[in-house]
C-alpha cells in the first residue's frame, strides 16, 4: 500500500491509500485511536479495519492524525483531528468523482472522531465504530444520528466498557429509521488479541447483510 502525503490546515498528513480496481468503488476512511495512548494508523485494529474494507472492494485510506508519525502539528483534543479527517475526506472524494458511497470507520478515539464527522458531512452513508469511548465522551451529539451502521465491542473491555456502549447502542436504535448492527465479541478485551479475524468477519457480514445492501451497492 503506497504511502502518500496530503495537506491539512497545519501541514502534512501522512497516509496510506489503496485504490480499488472496481470502477467507482465505495470509499472508506479509517481512523486510529488516541495519539496520547500511542495510537497511530499502524495500530493493528486500525489496519484490520482497513484491510477488511479493501477485501470487500472499497478504496480505503488510513492516516496519522496531527503530531503522529510524519504528520505535522500537535494533538488538539479532537478538534484538530476532526479537521484533519475532513481534509482527508475532501482528498479521497476529489480523486474518486464517480464514487457515490463514502464510509468512515474508527477504533476508540477514532470511532469518536468518525461519529462526529457523521454529523458534519451528509455525504457519509455508513460507519463502523469499534469500541466507541462512551464512558469518556458525551455522544449526545448523535441526535439524530444521520445514518445506520455497525458498532463492535469486546465483552471484557475495561477501557471502553460494554455497559456504556450498550447504552449508546440502545439510544441510537431507538431513533427513527436508525438500525445499529451491534456485535459484542466474547472473551475479548480492548486489545482484540486473537480476535482480529473476528473483526474482519463482522465487517464482511455487515457489508453483505441484506438489510444494508442499499447502503453498500453502487
Amino acid at each position: 500500500m503506497p504511502e502518500i502525503v496530503l495537506t491539512g490546515n497545519v501541514g502534512r498528513i501522512e497516509a496510506k491509500y489503496c485504490h480499488s480496481k472496481q470502477p467507482d468503488a465505495p470509499l472508506v476512511m479509517v481512523l486510529h485511536p488516541n495519539p496520547l495512548q500511542g495510537g497511530t494508523m499502524n495500530n493493528r485494529v486500525t489496519v484490520t479495519l482497513y484491510n477488511a474494507f479493501i477485501e470487500n472492494g472499497f478504496s480505503a485510506i488510513r492516516f496519522n492524525f496531527r503530531g503522529v508519525g510524519k504528520s505535522e502539528g500537535t494533538y488538539d483534543k479532537g478538534e484538530g483531528e476532526l479537521t484533519d479527517t475532513a481534509a482527508v475526506l475532501d482528498w479521497i472524494r476529489s480523486i474518486n468523482n464517480g464514487s457515490r458511497k463514502l464510509w468512515v470507520a474508527g477504533f476508540s478515539f477514532g470511532a469518536l472522531i468518525g461519529m462526529q464527522l457523521l454529523m458534519r458531512r451528509p455525504e457519509i452513508s455508513g460507519f463502523v465504530s469499534v469500541c466507541p469511548p462512551a464512558n469518556l465522551y458525551d455522544f449526545s451529539f448523535l441526535a439524530p444520528c444521520p445514518v445506520s451502521g455497525m458498532i463492535i465491542n469486546g465483552q471484557d473491555d475495561v477501557i471502553c466498557p460494554t455497559e456504556n456502549v450498550n447504552k449508546l447502542v440502545e439510544k441510537l436504535n431507538n431513533q427513527k429509521g436508525i438500525s445499529i448492527d451491534y456485535r459484542v465479541i466474547p472473551n475479548c478485551d480492548h486489545s482484540f488479541k486473537n480476535h482480529l479475524d473476528t473483526i474482519k468477519n463482522c465487517v464482511k457480514d455487515h457489508l453483505n447483510a441484506k438489510h444494508f445492501k442499499n447502503v453498500v451497492n453502487m
